[in-house]
């Protein structure tokens, strides 16, 4: 019996060491070796984008993408506030101003009826965020963009193995942007994607990730030589990074399953609690196929949710809650703005508590749900 149970506990399948392993005999432990090219070749074929690119973070893929906008200081890059600061930094490093606007209050992504009205002369780039890896409203997002003739990046983070209407998330957009973090579903320590569904944008990003240069063409016997071409950076993983992912990637099914299974008896078990104590539980719509990557609930009032996890500390149960808004934090203030209100944004940010979910948890999780119940019923 595991006494105390982590909110989260990274899961390996057994072949990572090997691939490790593999990866030192084949005498290549720098970027862009077999193991990348066969992650590479994993998310293309799986995803039917034309070009994939590691990096050694989402964060890394989602400054790419933000090069790739051709973006200028002043430009402006609508997002939601609800999110992770690497959706937000990547821009503001190219001297973009982030425009937050609220979320849904069912999926809690961002509200694509609001996008429209948050649009100005200066607005470049539209960047959806999947959260829980539940996919956005992306026909109306990609309407919009379209109209306007913007460009949509998704931060899909959280998205590796979700879709929205048989469309796998990240693959939806111009370009999109994966994490392999321990803390997500298929992982690396660190780690992530750029994906690049415009395959006119494939050559300059291969630049871009190879410190501005074509060095990567010159691999491949395009150029005889290979120089300075492009602004850049160091953005790939060493392949010790990608020989342990692929390893992950190739059990991705069998994790996500498992992972839906602790999902589904959290949801089955909890439901008629919730449902009287006026508990929110996910919201998955029609035509949204998820991940499973995290549970939460929503309770009434910031205090309800402090006391919520206070009480599953005692009963050795880390539960955690998510983002501070960006809007609401000092670089969010100075660097961003603001368009509407965000009210659902500030009640989410109070009261949303996520529950520990992961591969291996099975055989603890009728403790916890135990334990979640007890103190639920406290407050």
């Amino acid at each position: 019996m595991i006494l105390k149970i982590p909110f989260n506990n990274p899961y390996m399948t057994g072949k990572e060491l090997w691939n490790i392993t593999q990866a030192h005999v084949n005498g290549q432990m720098a970027g862009d070796g077999p193991f990348t090219k066969q992650c590479h070749r994993w998310i293309e074929e799986r995803t039917g984008i034309a070009k994939a690119l590691l990096t050694h973070s989402c964060t890394a893929a989602l400054e790419m993408a933000a090069f790739l906008a051709d973006l200028n200081p002043g430009d402006e890059v609508i997002m939601p506030s609800y999110t992770f600061v690497s959706t937000a930094n990547a821009f503001v490093m190219r001297g973009a101003i982030p425009v937050f606007i609220d979320i849904r209050p069912d999926t809690l992504n961002i509200d694509e009826t609001l996008i429209e009205s948050a649009i100005t002369e200066r607005t470049k780039v539209i960047v959806p965020v999947h959260y829980a890896g539940v996919g956005c409203e992306m026909d109306a997002i990609m309407r919009t963009a379209r109209w306007h003739n913007l460009m949509v990046i998704e931060d899909a983070a959280q998205g590796v193995m979700s879709s929205y209407k048989e469309r796998s998330l990240g693959a939806i957009g111009h370009l999109g942007a994966y994490s392999f973090h321990e803390t997500k579903n298929i992982i690396s320590g660190e780690g992530g994607a750029l994906l690049i569904n415009d395959p006119t944008l494939s050559e300059r990003a291969e630049i871009i990730r190879e410190k501005g240069t074509n060095r990567s063409q010159f691999f491949r016997g395009q150029i005889d030589k290979y120089t300075w071409v492009d602004v850049g950076s160091s953005y790939l993983p060493g392949e010790l990074i990608a020989a342990f992912l692929f390893a992950q990637m190739e059990e991705a099914e069998t994790i996500t399953q498992r992972r839906l299974g602790i999902w589904q008896t959290y949801h089955d078990a909890l439901s008629p609690l919730c449902q009287e104590k006026g508990i929110r539980q996910p919201i998955v719509p029609d035509g949204c196929r998820h991940n499973a990557h995290m549970y939460y609930l929503l309770l009434p009032s910031l205090e309800q949710r402090t006391a919520f996890i206070a009480r599953l500390r005692e009963r050795d149960i880390m539960a955690v809650f998510h983002y501070v808004p960006l809007h609401d934090a000092p670089a969010g203030k100075r660097l961003g703005r603001t368009h509407g209100p965000m009210s659902v944004t500030r009640h989410v940010a109070d009261c949303l508590v996520r529950l520990p979910l992961w591969v291996g948890l099975e055989d603890e999780q009728p403790r916890v749900i135990d334990r979640i119940m007890e103190a639920l019923h406290g407050l």
